[in-house]
This record gives C-alpha cells, sequence and structure tokens, in this order.
C-alpha cells in the first residue's frame, strides 16, 4: 500500500463532510478549499506544499449535460476544461490555446479514471468543464454542448485542482454527483439530496484506490 494518503478536496464543507464519514482517515485526507477555479487552485497548492499526497481528487456536486448525465448519477472526468478561459471574438470563443497563452485543457490521470470507473462501474465518463460563472440560460447550455461533445457535467474548480496538482506533479481526477441539469436556473428542481447520496455511496471505492 502506497504510505502517503489520497487527498480529497471539494468547494465546501458540506461536500467534505459527504464523504469524511466514510473514509478511512489514515489513507485519505479531505480538505474544503472554497469556491471556483481561483480558490481551488490556490487550496489545493498549498495543501500540497505543506503534505505529501499519492493523488488529489476533485470531488462534489455539478450540473449535468442534459442526455450525457442523469441527476443523482456520478461521472468521472477524462479531462478537467476551463471553459471561458480565454478571449471573446466576432467568430465566437476562443480558448487560451489559440491566443497562446496556455493550456485550457488538463486530462486525468488514466490510472485513477480506470481504477475510479472499475469500482464506479455505473459512473459517466467525460469531460468536466470548469466555469466562474456557472450555465442559466438554455442558450449558454447549448452553445457549451455545442463547443464541447464530449462535455457530461460542468462545476466550478476541478481545472483549478488540475492546474495545482499538475504543477506539484501529483496525479489527479475528477469525481462529480449530479444535482441538476444545466441550463435554466430553478433551484425548486435541484436534487441535492440525491446528489449527496450519490457522493456518499463512492466512498468504499476511494477507499480502494491504490
Amino acid at each position: 500500500m502506497n504510505a502517503y494518503p489520497l487527498l480529497v478536496v471539494t468547494a465546501v464543507a458540506p461536500e467534505a463532510d459527504a464523504f469524511r464519514a466514510g473514509l478511512d482517515p489514515a489513507r485519505t485526507v479531505v480538505e474544503a478549499v472554497g469556491v471556483g477555479p481561483a480558490a481551488a487552485a490556490a487550496g489545493t497548492a498549498r495543501l500540497l506544499a505543506t503534505g505529501a499526497y499519492r493523488a488529489v481528487i476533485s470531488a462534489g456536486i455539478a450540473g449535468g449535460f442534459p442526455g450525457r448525465a442523469d441527476v443523482g448519477g456520478l461521472v468521472i472526468a477524462t479531462r478537467s476544461i476551463a471553459a471561458d478561459l480565454g478571449a471573446e471574438s466576432p467568430d465566437g470563443f476562443l480558448p487560451i490555446e489559440d491566443l497562446g497563452f496556455g493550456a485550457s485543457v488538463l486530462d486525468a490521470d488514466p490510472g485513477l479514471v480506470k481504477a475510479l470507473h472499475a469500482a464506479l462501474p455505473d459512473a459517466v465518463t467525460g469531460d468536466v468543464l470548469t466555469l466562474a460563472t456557472v450555465t442559466g440560460t438554455a442558450e449558454t447550455a447549448g452553445r457549451l454542448a455545442a463547443r464541447f461533445p464530449l462535455a457530461v457535467a460542468e462545476a466550478m474548480e476541478g481545472y483549478g485542482v488540475a492546474v495545482a496538482a499538475t504543477g506539484a506533479g501529483v496525479p489527479f481526477v475528477e469525481l462529480r454527483a449530479i444535482s441538476n441539469p444545466i441550463g435554466p436556473r430553478d433551484r425548486a428542481a435541484w436534487r441535492l439530496a440525491d446528489a449527496f447520496a450519490a457522493l456518499r455511496s463512492t466512498t468504499p471505492a476511494l477507499n480502494t484506490l491504490p
């Protein structure tokens, strides 16, 4: 068994609490680092600078793309993508790659994706988008679905966690439970209880990760 613990980072304390009760504290550290890509990157970098970890998982609830990820289900990111990192132009959105300033797409560790999916076979795999402003209209949802045909969910932290982990040379992956479909905001239709139950259901799998 690897001597270093697994690091699970969430945005807020309720997400962290959903994991913490079922995880082996000798093998896994769970921390809430804040909402949004900047807080996620800074918080994860701080944790990685002050402790040794075998891998990092960005985890929590997310919005799912209708027809690609069901509410109450789980998704595992094969890539974490900063979907709004770039520039507008008359011809459409230009990702940061087109501007020559870096990468907006970071691959999850293939071994972690494979191990998680083996332990959580009902989870959907695909791209998970990171957005500083989450989707609230059908127009934006449609535009993102067209730009990212492999996207299954959107959240606010995965890319930030991925940047910190990549910079520290630590494998990472993103794991999300779907609380609502992306598009027009209808808080009454969100199934937060189901999403948190889905998060808690992953702890046996996380306890077995190598």
